[in-house]
C-alpha cells in the first residue's frame, strides 16, 4: 500500500508518455489512468487493530516490553504479577492508537468530503453534475467562479476576453496572489457551446504524472495542427478558480497523479543528536541487563548446587529439576524484574516534553510580528532540543536578511548618473525599475499580448510586442523584441552585469569602463545592480528565427534546451545602455542578531544567489564581516588548480602549518566512512568570500576537504552566484565531516533544498511565497527572531531534556539496581524487594509529575540573562550536559545510591526490635522501608537538579510524597485486604513501620548519605572548575535578578568600492502569456490599483513581475492595524524585562 493506499502505478510499466483523446472514454481507457478519487487515510474499520499494533510494535521500546509480558505469563519464570508490565503498555499503546484513530477519522473525513465534491461533467452531449471521484482522464468539465479545480486540466476555454482565467495557488505553494492563465486560441473558440465542446477530440501526449509544480511539456493535435502547452495553459488540482464566471477544461491527471498528490508524499524524517545517542544508550543497556542477568543466574546455580539441597523441605523442587535449569530459569525471571532500566514511561514523558516546548515557542509574543499578524510557528515537535546545539547557521541573503523590499535609488545612463527615488512593491526589482522609469517620464499605460502602450515626455506611444525570451536561473537575463513606431526591429536586454558584458559589442568598451565605474559607486553603498543593453535586428532574419523558435517550443523532446540555444544566438553582440543600483534595506534588527550569534561561537554562512560584490556588501553591512577582521579571503578561481591555490594559500595565512597536516589531504576522501574534522584553532578572526564557478570546483570530491577546512578555520563564509543546489551541497558537505548540528535559513523556493538537508529547517514567512515555511520545521516572519529561537527556546530546550534524562536514568538505574543487590541475599531467587503495588506506579504515578515539572519549567537563568550572555549557549555544541560520559557517571551514581539504598535499611532492621519487643526484619517491612528510602533519595535528587522553581513544581515534588504515603496507607488497609487478599497481601505494614522511630532515622540517614556526594561534588566543582553557568548564575544572585540595559555594538559604516549585483533569485516570467496574440484585459480604460478579488475589473497595477501584472487587488504590503495580541499565551519570564 502506497501513501494514499493506491497502487494504481505499480500494477503497471512506468508510464513513459501520457497520451489521451477528449471525450473519448473507450479510447482512454486501455491506458488504466488513475480515476479522480483519492485515498490518504491509512486504516479501515477492520485493518485499524491489527495495522496499528504492527506498526507499535516495531518500535523496539514496545516490542520489548510484549515480549516481557510473554515471559510474565510463564509459571516457572514469572517472578511479577502481569498488571506490572501490562498496565503501563496498555496505557502507552491506548493513548498511541487513539491519536492514530482520531487522525485517521479526519482522513477518511476528508477524503470522503472531496471524493463527494459536485462538478459538471460533458458526458453524452450535455453537462452532468457527477462526484469527483468519478471523473476520468479525457473528461470535459466545467469550473464556475470560487470552485477547487477538480484534477490537473489542460484550459480549454473561459468567460473573460482572451480566454483567461485567475487562479489561487495557496493550496500548492502557499502564495495568495493571483496567477493568471491563458486557453490557446484554438480552443477559446470552442467558448461555451456545449456543442462544440462535445465535438471537441483534440488527443494531447504529454510527460507523464510528476511532482514538478513549475514546469509542463506537451502538445494537442487538432485538426491537423500540431499546438505547443505549457505551464501557463494547465490549471493543477488545489488550486481556485477566482474573478472567473467559467471555464472548461480537459483533464489530463486524476486523483493520486495530480501534481498536488505527487508532492503529497511523507517527509524526511529528522532525528535528534540526543535521539541517535539514546538509541546506542538503550542497547549498552540492554547489555548490561543480560550481564547483570547472567550474573545472577550463575548465583542461582551456585546457590542450588551448595545451599539448596538444605531448603528442599521448605521449598521442595519440581522433579527434574536441576541447577543448571533453574539458572535458566532464574535469569529470564530476572530479565523481567530488571526490566526498569528502560522504562516504557520514557518515550511517553520524552514526547510530552517536546510538545510543551513547542507550545513555548508558538506562545511567545516577542517572537509574534504583529505588522504581518505572524507568530512563530514549532511545525516539528520533535527537533526542539536540537535548538540548543546549532554550530552552523545557514542563511539566505535575500529576503531573509534583507526585507526584499526595493528601493530604487540611482542609476547610469550613456555614462551619466542620476538621482534617488523611493519605491516599493511586491515583486522587488521589477516593481522598483518599472516605477523609476515612470518617474522619469516614461509611463506605462497598458499592455496587450501584441503591444505596449507607453507615454514617453508627454508623447502616446505604441510598440508591437513580437517576442519575450524569458528570465529563468540558468540565463539570469531577460530580453524583449519589438518594433517601434518608426518601424525598427530592436531587442532590450537586461540581467546582472557580468552576464551583459560577456554579450556586449566591443565597440562599448569605452562606455563599459565609465559604467563599470559608477558600479562600483554603487556598490560602495551596498546596493543592488543591473545592467540594460539594446540591438537593432534584421527583419529577414528575424522572420527566420522567429519560424525556428516556433518549431522549438512545439518540440516534446529538449524544448529547453533548444529555446536557450536560440535566445544564445540572438542575444550577442548588445549595445550598452547603462546600468540601475536598487537598494534592498536590511531587516531590523540584523547585525545585532548575526553578533549575538557569533558570541555564541555559532558560525554563519550565507548562501545567495547575488553576485559576489552585492554579498560582500551586504555581509559587512550586517556585521557577518567586519574591518577588525584579519583578513577577508577572495576565492574567485576559474580553475580546479588555482580554487585549490587560493584555498591553501588563505590556510597558510590563517595557520601556517596547515599544508602540512597530511590528514586532510584529499586523497582520504576515498573512504566510506568519512573522517570527522575536528575545528582548528587560528590566530584572529577571518572571513572567506567564494563565488559560485569556485564553489563548484570547490566540492568536486577531491578537493571538498580541502574547501571545507579553509572555510571551517573562519569566523563567517559567504558562498556567491549559488543555485538552489549548491546550497544543499554546502549543508551536506558541513553534515558529511563535521560533528556539528546544522541549520539552515530561508523564505524562498529557491531554499528549499537547503532547508530539507539541514538538520533543523527555518522558514520566513517574507515576500517570496510560503514555499519555505511550508518545507521548514520551524517559521517565523524576521531574521531577528532567530536568536530567540536559539538563544533562549533552544537553550532551555536542550537544558531541559538533559537534565530529564539523568535524573530519569538516576531514579531508575537506583531502583532496579537495589534489586541486583537483594538477589545475593534472597538465593537469586528472583524475589522482588519491592511490592509489586509498588513497582507498577514507580514511574507512573509517584515520580512522573516532578520530572515533568522540572523537564518543562526548568531555566537556569531567564531569557534576558541568556541574551546577555550568549557564551552559555556553548555548552550545548559540545554536549555537555548530556553525553554518554555523563550517562556513565549517572549510571555509577545509581550504583552508589542503591548501595546505601538497600545496605544501610538492611543493617538497621537485620538484629532490630520494636518497641514492644517484637522482631522488625520481616519481608514486608523491609520492603516498605527501603521504598520509602527510595522516594526520599530521589526527590531530594530532583530539587538539587531543579534551578528554577514555581507554584506548579513545588506542587507536583511536595504532592508526589503526598501521593506516596496516601496510596501506601491505602494499599496497605484492611478494608483492600478483605476485598482481594492476594492482590494486597501487605496489610498494616504501613501503619506498623512507620510508628517507629528507628525507621524515620533510617529514612533521614539514608537520604542524608545519598544526597552527600552530590554535595560535595558540586562544591568542589564550583569551587575549583566553575563552568559559564555557574559563573553567570552567581552574577544572577549578586544582582539579585536586576539586569543591567545591555550594551550594543556600534554600527561599523563601511565604504567600499566593490561593486554590488542583481538578485538571482527571480522566478520564470510571464513571457509566453504575454506573447500568446491575445487581449490581456478587456478594453482599455484609465488606469486603477488592479484587479479585486470580488470580481472582474478593468485595471492594471504595476506591481508584477514582468513590468508588474498583478491580478489580485489587496494592496501587496497591507499593514494590519490595530492586531489584538492579547490571545497569544506567553509563558513567565520571572518578571524581568527583556532585550
Amino acid at each position: 500500500m502506497t501513501f494514499f493506499g493506491l497502487d494504481c502505478l505499480s500494477k503497471k510499466e512506468r508510464e513513459l508518455e501520457r497520451r489521451l483523446r477528449a471525450n473519448d472514454r473507450e479510447y482512454n481507457l486501455p491506458f488504466k489512468y488513475a480515476t479522480n478519487a483519492i485515498k490518504t487515510s491509512k486504516y479501515n474499520f477492520f485493518t485499524f487493530l491489527p495495522l496499528n499494533f504492527f506498526e507499535q510494535f516495531q518500535r523496539i521500546a514496545n516490542a520489548y516490553f510484549l515480549f516481557l509480558l510473554v515471559l510474565q505469563v510463564i509459571p516457572a519464570i514469572s517472578s511479577l504479577s502481569w498488571f506490572t508490565t501490562v498496565v503501563p503498555l496498555v496505557l502507552v499503546l491506548t493513548v498511541t492508537a487513539a491519536k492514530d484513530a482520531t487522525d485517521d477519522i479526519n482522513r477518511h473525513r476528508s477524503d470522503n468530503h472531496v471524493n463527494n465534491r459536485k462538478v459538471q461533467v460533458l458526458i453524452n452531449r450535455k453537462l452532468q453534475n457527477e462526484k469527483w471521484m468519478n471523473v476520468q482522464v479525457g473528461d470535459i468539465i466545467k469550473l464556475e467562479n470560487n470552485q477547487f479545480v477538480t484534477a490537473d486540466l489542460l484550459l480549454l476555454s473561459s468567460s473573460e476576453p482572451l480566454n483567461l482565467v485567475y487562479i489561487e495557488t495557496a493550496e500548492l505553494d502557499g502564495e495568495t496572489n493571483l496567477k493568471v492563465k491563458q486557453a490557446l486560441p484554438v480552443t477559446g473558440d470552442l467558448g461555451d457551446n456545449i456543442e462544440k465542446l462535445a465535438d471537441f477530440n483534440g488527443e494531447v501526449r504529454c510527460e507523464p504524472p510528476n511532482n514538478r509544480l513549475d514546469r509542463f511539456t506537451g502538445t494537442l493535435t487538432f485538426a491537423g495542427q500540431k499546438y505547443s502547452l505549457d505551464n501557463e495553459k494547465i490549471l493543477l488540482r488545489g488550486c481556485t478558480l477566482r474573478n472567473t464566471d467559467w471555464c472548461f477544461g480537459l483533464v489530463l491527471f486524476g486523483g493520486p497523479e495530480t501534481k498536488l498528490m505527487q508532492n503529497c508524499g511523507k517527509s524526511t524524517f529528522k532525528r535528534t543528536s540526543i535521539d541517535r545517542l539514546m538509541n546506542v544508550l538503550v542497547l549498552c543497556i540492554f547489555g548490561f541487563l543480560a550481564f547483570m542477568c547472567t550474573v545472577l543466574a550463575i548465583g542461582n546455580s551456585i546457590w542450588e548446587l551448595n545451599d539448596g539441597s538444605q531448603f528442599t523441605v521448605f521449598l521442595p523442587r519440581q522433579e527434574g529439576t536441576s541447577a543448571t535449569f533453574s539458572a535458566f530459569l532464574t535469569f529470564w525471571s530476572y530479565v523481567i524484574i530488571l526490566n526498569t532500566v528502560v522504562p516504557i514511561s520514557l518515550y511517553v514523558s520524552v514526547e510530552i516534553i517536546r510538545l510543551g516546548n513547542s507550545f513555548y515557542i508558538e506562545w511567545d509574543r516577542k517572537m509574534y510580528y504583529a505588522k504581518n499578524d505572524t507568530p512563530a510557528e514549532a511545525r516539528t515537535t520533535t527537533l526542539n532540543e536540537e535548538l540548543g546545539q546549532i554550530k552552523y547557521v545557514f542563511s539566505d541573503k535575500t529576503g531573509t536578511l534583507t526585507q526584499n523590499i526595493m528601493t530604487f535609488n540611482k542609476c547610469s545612463i550613456n555614462g551619466k548618473t542620476y538621482g534617488e527615488l523611493v519605491y516599493q512593491a511586491q515583486s522587488p526589482d521589477e516593481g522598483a525599475l518599472v516605477t523609476a522609469a515612470r518617474n522619469f517620464g516614461f509611463v506605462f499605460r497598458s499592455r496587450t499580448p501584441e503591444s505596449v502602450s507607453i507615454v514617453e515626455m508627454g508623447q502616446p506611444r505604441t510598440y508591437d510586442l513580437l517576442a519575450i525570451l524569458d528570465f529563468n536561473n540558468v540565463r539570469k537575463r531577460m530580453s524583449v523584441i519589438v518594433r517601434s513606431p518608426e518601424g525598427k526591429l530592436l531587442l532590450y536586454c537586461k540581467g546582472a552585469d557580468t552576464i551583459i558584458y560577456e554579450r556586449l559589442h566591443q565597440s562599448c568598451n569605452k562606455l563599459m569602463d565609465v559604467t563599470t565605474e559608477h558600479l562600483n559607486e554603487f556598490a560602495g553603498e551596498g546596493l543592488r545592480t543591473l545592467a540594460l543593453a539594446y540591438k537593432e535586428l534584421d527583419e529577414e532574419y528575424l522572420s527566420q528565427w522567429q519560424q525556428r523558435h516556433h518549431e522549438a517550443s512545439t518540440a516534446l523532446e529538449e524544448r529547453e534546451h533548444k529555446l536557450d540555444e536560440l535566445y544564445e544566438e540572438i542575444e550577442k553582440d548588445l549595445l550598452l545602455l547603462g546600468a540601475t543600483a536598487i537598494e534592498d534595506k536590511l531587516q531590523d534588527g540584523v547585525p545585532h542578531t548575526i553578533e549575538q550569534l557569533a558570541k555564541a561561537d555559532i558560525k554563519v554562512w550565507v548562501l545567495t544567489g547575488d553576485k559576489q560584490e552585492t554579498a560582500e556588501n551586504i555581509g559587512y553591512s550586517c556585521n557577518l564581516l567586519r574591518e577588525e577582521m584579519n583578513d577577508v579571503f577572495i576565492v574567485s578561481g576559474n580553475s580546479p588548480d588555482e580554487v585549490r591555490l587560493e584555498l591553501r594559500n588563505a590556510r597558510v595565512s590563517m595557520k601556517p602549518d596547515a599544508v602540512e597536516d597530511s590528514a586532510f589531504l584529499p586523497e582520504r576522501t576515498s573512504i566510506k566512512k568519512p573522517k570527522v574534522m575536528t575545528d582548528e584553532d587560528v590566530n584572529g578572526e577571518h572571513g572567506l568570500v567564494i563565488n559560485g564557478h569556485s564553489l563548484a570546483y570547490a566540492l568536486e570530491r577531491n578537493m571538498e576537504q580541502e574547501f571545507l577546512r579553509t572555510a571551517c578555520m573562519c569566523k563567517a563564509v559567504i558562498c556567491c552566484r549559488v543555485t538552489p543546489l549548491q546550497k544543499a551541497q554546502v549543508v551536506e558537505l558541513v553534515k558529511k565531516y563535521k560533528q556539528a548540528v546544522t541549520l539552515a535559513i530561508g523564505d524562498g523556493a529557491n531554499d528549499v533544498s537547503m532547508i530539507k538537508a539541514a538538520h533543523i529547517g527555518v522558514g520566513i514567512s517574507g515576500q517570496e511565497g510560503m514555499q519555505a515555511v511550508l518545507s521548514s520545521d520551524y517559521s517565523f516572519a524576521q531574521f531577528r527572531f532567530l536568536q530567540r529561537l536559539l538563544l533562549v527556546h533552544g537553550r532551555w530546550s536542550y537544558l531541559r531534556m538533559c537534565k530529564f534524562l539523568r535524573y530519569f536514568f538516576y531514579k531508575n538505574f537506583t531502583f532496579t539496581f537495589v534489586h541486583f543487590w537483594y538477589g545475593f541475599f534472597c538465593g537469586f531467587s528472583a524475589q522482588t524487594v519491592y511490592d509489586e503495588w509498588f513497582i507498577t506506579l514507580y514511574n507512573l504515578v509517584y515520580t512522573a509529575l516532578p520530572v515533568l515539572g522540572m523537564s518543562l519549567f526548568e531555566q537556569d537563568v531567564n531569557d534576558a540573562w541568556s541574551f546577555q550572555h550568549p557564551q552559555l549557549y556553548v555548552p550545548g555544541q559540545l554536549n555537555l550536559y548530556f553525553s554518554k560520559k555523563a550517562f556513565f557517571k549517572c549510571a555509577l551514581h545509581s550504583c552508589y545510591s542503591s548501595l546505601v539504598l538497600f545496605f544501610i535499611p538492611y543493617l538497621s532492621i537485620v538484629d532490630t526490635v520494636r518497641d514492644d519487643g517484637k522482631d522488625v526484619a520481616d519481608y514486608q517491612t523491609f520492603a516498605v522501608l527501603t521504598q520509602t528510602c527510595l522516594m526520599f533519595a530521589v526527590t531530594i535528587q530532583l530539587g538539587f537538579e531543579m534551578s528554577y522553581w514555581t507554584a506548579v513544581n513545588t506542587v507536583f515534588v511536595m504532592g508526589s510524597l503526598v501521593m506516596y504515603f496516601a496510596v501506601t496507607f491505602t494499599m496497605y488497609s484492611n478494608g483492600l485486604f478483605l476485598m482481594l487478599p492476594s492482590a494486597f497481601p501487605f496489610i498494616g505494614t504501613a501503619r506498623n513501620s512507620f510508628n517507629q522511630p528507628n525507621i524515620w532515622l533510617t529514612i533521614v540517614l539514608t537520604s542524608l548519605l545519598c544526597i552527600l556526594p552530590v554535595i560535595t561534588h558540586r562544591f568542589l566543582m564550583l569551587q575549583l572548575y566553575p563552568t559559564v553557568n555557574d559563573k553567570v548564575m552567581c552574577k544572577v544572585r549578586q544582582a539579585k535578578i536586576k539586569l543591567p540595559p545591555p550594551t550594543r555594538r556600534a554600527r561599523i559604516r563601511r565604504t567600499s568600492s566593490r561593486r554590488s549585483g542583481y538578485a538571482f533569485s527571480h522566478a520564470q516570467g510571464y513571457g509566453d502569456l504575454v506573447t500568446s496574440n491575445r487581449f490581456l484585459r478587456r478594453p482599455a480604460v484609465s488606469r486603477s490599483s488592479g484587479f479585486s478579488h470580488a470580481g472582474r475589473t478593468t485595471g492594471f497595477s504595476p506591481m508584477g513581475r514582468s513590468a508588474g501584472y498583478s491580478p489580485t487587488g489587496r494592496p501587496q504590503n497591507a499593514k494590519v492595524n490595530n492586531v489584538e495580541v492579547t490571545s497569544l499565551q506567553m509563558y513567565r519570564t520571572i518578571g524581568e524585562p527583556s532585550l
